[in-house]
């Protein structure tokens, strides 16, 4: 039984890292290198899409999705979709997909003479399956050795495991108050339906 209780709290908390960690934004330091918009198809990575753009047919099997190339410092590739979250999850309320393609296209460089960018974004990136991670806002930097603090993922984490602890606090308050002395009284009760059998028990055998 613990093996399954272990089994299940693990589980649990691998999902609750996976959701924030997706959901959650994120800042890469980049160098834009092109921009770009192609028909996408979609299948069964779908969920990893975001919905159609606000005003468009949001029925539609397929649609076209911009995106943005960089190149981070230590010269791996990145590629970001650039699609509105309109007022679905996450709750970015991002509207401004074609404003910030032009951001994106304004801010492209060459490796001789870098524009250093950051690049904020939710979701993650998986070849196998095709998924991009969405950008949601792009500025300019002066240098890659920026430093960035996460200060909206630091309160929110915060606040979650707060709730978390207030919620643990609660239930075992509640259960010391109410349930241990419940079963408390069972374990008491069989203990003596034990000995009282044991002792006609005994008395049978005396006979």
């Amino acid at each position: 039984m613990g093996y399954i209780k272990w089994a299940f709290w693990i589980s649990f908390w691998v999902l609750v890292a996976a959701f924030f960690h997706y959901t959650l934004p994120q800042h890469d330091v980049a160098r834009i290198t092109d921009t770009y918009e192609k028909r996408v198809d979609f299948g069964e990575n779908s969920i990893f899409w975001a919905s159609a753009d606000v005003g468009s047919d949001g029925a539609a099997v397929n649609r076209d999705v911009f995106f943005i190339q960089a190149k981070y410092p230590n010269d791996k590739v990145m590629v970001y979709r650039n699609e509105d979250t309109g007022w679905g999850w996450p709750p970015y309320f991002k509207f401004d997909t074609s404003n910030l393609q032009a951001e994106a296209s304004d801010l492209k460089s060459v490796a001789a003479d870098p524009q250093w960018v950051v690049i904020k974004h939710y979701g993650w990136r998986n070849e196998f399956m095709t998924i991009h991670p969405n950008a949601i806002s792009v500025r300019a930097v002066d240098s890659p050795d920026v430093r960035i603090i996460p200060w909206l993922n630091i309160a929110i984490l915060i606040v979650f495991f707060a709730f978390v602890w207030a919620i643990w606090v609660r239930w075992r308050r509640f259960r010391e108050a109410r349930i241990d002395p419940v079963m408390q009284e069972m374990g008491d009760s069989l203990a003596d339906a034990g000995d009282s059998i044991s002792q006609k028990r005994r008395k049978w055998l005396g006979r």
